[in-house]
C-alpha cells in the first residue's frame, strides 16, 4: 500500500479536522505516493526516533507530537529540526503526525478507559458533530471513592509510572476525576466547572498546582510523557489491524528525563 492509503486509515481513526487551530498535524514531509512496507511509531520525532526509523529502513514515521510546529524559514543541518527533516527526506521516509486530532478522537477515551472512569463526558468541548460533543480530556466517576494518596498509586500502576507529583491533601477523599493527558494548565477551570475532585494530567507548574488546590481541586501531575506514551502501543495495534500489508514497529517506552 502507499503512504496516502495509510494516512487515509489514520484519518478514519482521528480526522485531521478535529485538530485545534494552533496545531500542525498531517503529512509533514515526504512523498504521499511512496510505497509503505515498514512503519515506525514513536511519541516524538527525536533524533533517536528518526535514527531508529532509518536503521529499520522504515517507509513511514508516525508520531504524536509534530516535529514542525511553527513556520520554518530555512532547513539546515545546524538546526535540530532541519537536521531531522533532512535525514528523513534523504532516506525517503514519509513523516506523519497526529496530535490534537488524536487527543480528541483517541487519547481522551483511551485514558479514561485506562482509569476506569464511569459515566464519563468530555472535559473540554472543542467540537460538536452531529449533535455529539467531542474534545480534550474526560471527566467521570472513579470506580470507587478513594483518597488522593490511593488515587496517585492507582495512576502510577495504570500508566506504568514510578512516581507522580501530587498537589493536595493525600488523605482527601475523591469521587469524581478528570483526566487530560499532556499539559493540563488550561483544563483546571473546566475540571472545576464539571465538579471534579482531582485533575490527572501533566506539566502542572507550582503556581497552577497550589492555586487549583485553593479552589478545591487536587492535582496529580503524571508528566506529559507519563500519560501520553499510551499513544504508541494503541496506534501500533490499530495499524496492525488495518494495515496488514505493512510491518509496524513501535518505539519502546523510554522516559526522556531522569528523576534523581
Amino acid at each position: 500500500m502507499i503512504a496516502e492509503e495509510v494516512i487515509g486509515i489514520l484519518k478514519e481513526q482521528s480526522p485531521e479536522s478535529y485538530a485545534l487551530e494552533w496545531d500542525n498535524v498531517g503529512l509533514l514531509a515526504g512523498n504521499p505516493k511512496k510505497e509503505v512496507k515498514k512503519i515506525y511509531v514513536a511519541l516524538d520525532a527525536t533524533d533517536e526516533a528518526v535514527d531508529a526509523a532509518v536503521q529499520l529502513e522504515a517507509d513511514l514515521l508516525l508520531t504524536h507530537h509534530p516535529l514542525i510546529f511553527k513556520g520554518i524559514k530555512r532547513i539546515v543541518t545546524e538546526d535540530f529540526i532541519g537536521r531531522r527533516l533532512i535525514k528523513l527526506i534523504q532516506n525517503d521516509i514519509v513523516y506523519y503526525a497526529m496530535h490534537t486530532n488524536f487527543d480528541v478522537k483517541g487519547m481522551a477515551d483511551l485514558s479514561a478507559a485506562i482509569l476506569g472512569l464511569e459515566d464519563s463526558s468530555v472535559l473540554d468541548v472543542t467540537a460538536v458533530v452531529e449533535g455529539k460533543e467531542e474534545g480534550i480530556g474526560r471527566v467521570g466517576a472513579l470506580m470507587e471513592p478513594m483518597t488522593l494518596e490511593h488515587c496517585a498509586a492507582f495512576v502510577k500502576a495504570a500508566f506504568s509510572l514510578e512516581r507522580v507529583k501530587v498537589f493536595g491533601n493525600p488523605k482527601q477523599f475523591l469521587k469524581r476525576a478528570s483526566i487530560s493527558p499532556g499539559s493540563g494548565k488550561s483544563e483546571i477551570r473546566n475540571a472545576l466547572l464539571r465538579g471534579a475532585d482531582v485533575l490527572i494530567t501533566g506539566d502542572i507548574d507550582h503556581h497552577d498546582g497550589i492555586d487549583a488546590v485553593a479552589q478545591g481541586l487536587c492535582i496529580i501531575d503524571a508528566g506529559h510523557y507519563g500519560l501520553e506514551h499510551i499513544f504508541v502501543p494503541y496506534i501500533k495495534e490499530y495499524l496492525e489491524k488495518h494495515c496488514r500489508e505493512a510491518e509496524v514497529t513501535a518505539q519502546e517506552t523510554a522516559f526522556p528525563y531522569l528523576v534523581i
